[in-house]
């Protein structure tokens, strides 16, 4: 016993000494322990463990959040580049669409001149086995009574007999009574023509006209069959029927296209009842009366304008090309930001599991 208590009293003399010896070696405050004590009390074991096991608890949950959220910006980038893309298309598809509609279709420009008086137009009769007899030019609207209707009377037209084969049947060959039409339309110039028919075999009758633009240019044809087979091809016929006045009013009617130029004549007629009051013998004979007159002093001019303007097309294809060149950059810059925040994924999920090891 006494021998355990001295070496117990000489090593807390030595403890001691060391102790005092740390002292004078040591120049610190006396306020070092306390220091020391309290940057131990603050960083305790357990505190660390729990902010450890929060951030642990925490990483997998943020981590999570911030995918969820890039693939929610990744797919609205892409939707909206799909949708600038299909956009530009549509609209590239649609112009292209318009221009072609517009320069197929030419939209027509009507305008009305007037003028004093009309060339002299021609009007092609076919009477057939039917004869003329009689063919005068009048004033104001104005003709006198007739006199002795049936018989042959003079006249005042200029008449031209042309004979030709029938553009689409060249076996039939047609006769045409061709006469001067009126021009002074001011005046209201007329021409009355009177025909007869003597056959009674047929069952309707009737008397074939045609109207083209110029009789000079019948006049100064070097070739008036041939002039008057493209006048039948291109123009149309009318026809008038025997018992009654036919009262044609023309109007003239041009029409202007890209590359040629077309003239036609639009009528209307007004059909009166003839009276016949000839003895009983002399109606075996069907008479016709026929009256051509200009309706009013308006030449109509018909012009077909291509609305379709290839300059407004070239800028809206530029710009729908523009568009389309903004959208593969903006794809190219979204690409490009998704394989950066990949990557930035990467190294963040590698700088984490560093960490846990």
């Amino acid at each position: 016993m006494l021998g355990n208590e001295r070496s117990r009293s000489y090593h807390e003399f030595i403890d001691d000494d060391e102790d005092e010896a740390g002292d004078e070696g040591n120049t610190q405050s006396p306020g070092f322990f306390d220091d020391a004590t309290e940057d131990l009390e603050r960083e305790e074991p357990n505190d660390g463990n729990s902010q450890e096991d929060d951030n642990r608890g925490n990483g997998p949950t943020r981590s999570f959040s911030r995918t969820c959220l890039r693939n929610f910006f990744t797919v609205v980038l892409i939707f909206i580049y799909l949708l600038l893309t299909g956009v530009a298309v549509f609209l590239a598809y649609q112009t292209i669409s318009d221009f072609l509609e517009k320069l197929n279709h030419p939209v027509m420009s009507v305008t009305y001149k007037e003028v004093e008086s009309f060339s002299a137009p021609g009007i092609a009769l076919y009477p057939g086995k039917a004869r003329l007899l009689s063919c005068k030019h009048y004033d104001h609207d104005h003709i006198p009574p007739l006199v002795d209707p049936g018989t042959p009377q003079e006249g005042d037209c200029r008449i031209t007999n042309v004979t030709y084969f029938g553009p689409f049947t060249n076996q039939t060959e047609k006769t045409a009574v061709v006469v001067r039409g009126p021009t002074d339309v001011r005046s209201k110039e007329l021409i009355f023509m009177q025909f007869s028919h003597n056959e009674t075999e047929e069952d309707f009758s009737a008397i074939t006209y045609m109207l083209f633009a110029k009789f000079s240019d019948l006049i100064d044809s070097a070739n008036k069959s041939h002039f008057m087979r493209d006048c039948e091809r291109n123009y149309s016929m009318w026809t008038f029927s025997g018992g009654f006045r036919t009262w044609v009013k023309m109007s003239f009617v041009k029409t202007s296209g890209k590359n040629n130029e077309a003239v036609e004549f639009r009528q209307e007629s007004a059909v009166v009842k003839f009276n016949d009051k000839r003895p009983e013998s002399e109606k075996t004979n069907q008479l016709f009366f026929a009256v051509f007159e200009w309706r009013d002093p308006y030449m109509q001019e018909i012009r077909l304008i291509v609305t379709a303007n290839p300059w407004n097309s070239v800028a809206i294809l530029c710009g729908v090309f523009m568009a389309l060149f903004k959208a593969a950059n903006f794809a190219k810059l979204t690409i490009q930001w998704i394989i950066r925040m990949r990557k930035r994924h990467l190294r963040n999920k590698t700088r984490e599991l560093n960490q846990i090891t």
